[in-house]
């Protein structure tokens, strides 16, 4: 068993010790028999929420109103979520009210996927009422029961199926498609901020093309912030070697049509942060620029290091260019700079009003940065005395 699941067997015994049943459920135990690595651990119960606040001596309320309370033990903290069935989904996302039930099967039933439907107990022993691991040994993705009632439900669940053909490297099963294409629609009903979450894992999955042509093939693209009208570009980036970029260059990939004005808004309709809103435009730029910003040290300069690499990659993406080669390329464009920051030029602005005792003003601005492109460019050493005598020899005005 894995040591994640071996740290939690106490919790499991101390709820069974008083009567009740617990098991590990979901993701961990999918995860468990793939052999993949699981990172924390679900643990579903009998035990009302008041009865394992009882058990426990500190716990807090982290969603108790569905039967999710967490304990706060010496050897870690523990979400423990009662045994519970739900009824109506008037928001496609959350029941409107849920019931506590003391059956494992019941609770199983209303999860979303046969793989994620299967429990634990802390012998390792596997409860699967819904053939999940029929599924995971077949490689497929199917709904527990109807999947039109499981995505109306929750709608998001259609993003997950994609985002677990990508992960895991998976199929849809034939209905639970046909389930995607005929229910898209209703994903508009989804938070963006939770759309975002999936479609960004779905992104990072070592088979995210495959999903990405589902998304495609199911149409549900239609229904994602700005992407109704990117179908054929769309098309075009499955070609493309995203396994060798990372988020914010297949959010550039996938942006590079858009239109300079339009960019900020289509990004700002996925609630992406700021900072990688400004990274995405800044990259999409730097790739549309002629000639080659590569070929200029100053604008190497001003992109940093990340940004150029970023960039250098993207761009050899999408004119067939050796990425890695790119990206090396890129790295030592950037080593060969003489300076990598303004921090490291010799001169400051308070040398040059000293120099020309004139007011400061926007002319320091201006004068820094020819120092910069002329010690960038080798015209001058980055030494002050040589920068003086050169600024002299210019005689800027």
């Amino acid at each position: 068993m894995d040591p994640l699941f071996l740290k939690s067997v106490p919790i499991l015994r101390k709820i069974e010790e008083a009567g009740f049943e617990a098991y590990f459920v979901g993701g961990s135990v999918r995860d468990y028999i793939l052999g993949r690595p699981i990172n924390d651990v679900d643990i579903a119960t009998s035990a009302t929420p008041q009865e394992i606040q009882a058990l426990f001596p500190k716990t807090a309320d982290v969603g108790i109103d569905h039967g999710t309370v967490m304990a706060i033990t010496p050897s870690g903290t523990y979400e423990i979520t009662t045994f519970r069935t739900e009824g109506g989904y008037s928001d496609f996302r959350r029941p409107d009210s849920v019931q506590f039930v003391r059956s494992l099967r019941e609770d199983l039933q209303r999860r979303d996927f046969t793989i994620n439907a299967m429990a634990m107990d802390t012998a390792g022993n596997i409860i699967d009422h819904f053939n999940g691991k029929r599924d995971l040994a077949e490689q497929r993705i199917i709904t527990v029961g109807n999947p039109h009632e499981r995505f109306h439900e929750d709608a998001l669940r259609m993003m997950r199926a994609l985002r677990f053909v990508s992960q895991l490297g998976f199929e849809l099963d034939d209905d639970t498609f046909h389930s995607l294409q005929v229910n898209g629609p209703i994903i508009s009903k989804i938070a963006v901020e939770r759309i975002l979450v999936e479609f960004e894992k779905l992104l990072a999955g070592t088979n995210k093309k495959r999903a990405m042509a589902l998304l495609l093939e199911s149409e549900l693209y239609q229904y994602l912030p700005q992407l109704s009208n990117k179908k054929d570009h769309l098309m075009n980036v499955l070609n493309l070697p995203l396994d060798q970029l990372e988020m914010i260059e297949i959010w550039s990939v996938i942006m590079v049509q858009t239109k300079e004005e339009e960019m900020e808004a289509t990004l700002r309709a996925w609630k992406l942060p700021l900072k990688t809103i400004r990274n995405v435009q800044r990259i999409v730029q730097l790739i549309k620029q002629e000639p080659s910003f590569e070929k200029s040290a100053f604008e190497v300069f001003q992109a940093g290091h990340d940004m150029t690499v970023q960039a250098s990659k993207v761009k050899a993406s999408l004119t067939g260019g050796d990425v890695p080669e790119a990206e090396e390329s890129a790295h030592q464009h950037y080593k060969a700079l003489k300076i990598k920051a303004m921090s490291e030029l010799a001169v400051t602005g308070t040398d040059l009003v000293n120099w020309r005792q004139e007011k400061p003003g926007p002319w320091i601005k201006a004068s820094l940065e020819m120092v910069v492109k002329a010690v960038l460019d080798e015209q001058v050493s980055n030494d002050k005395e040589e920068i003086k005598r050169w600024l002299e020899s210019c005689n800027p005005s």
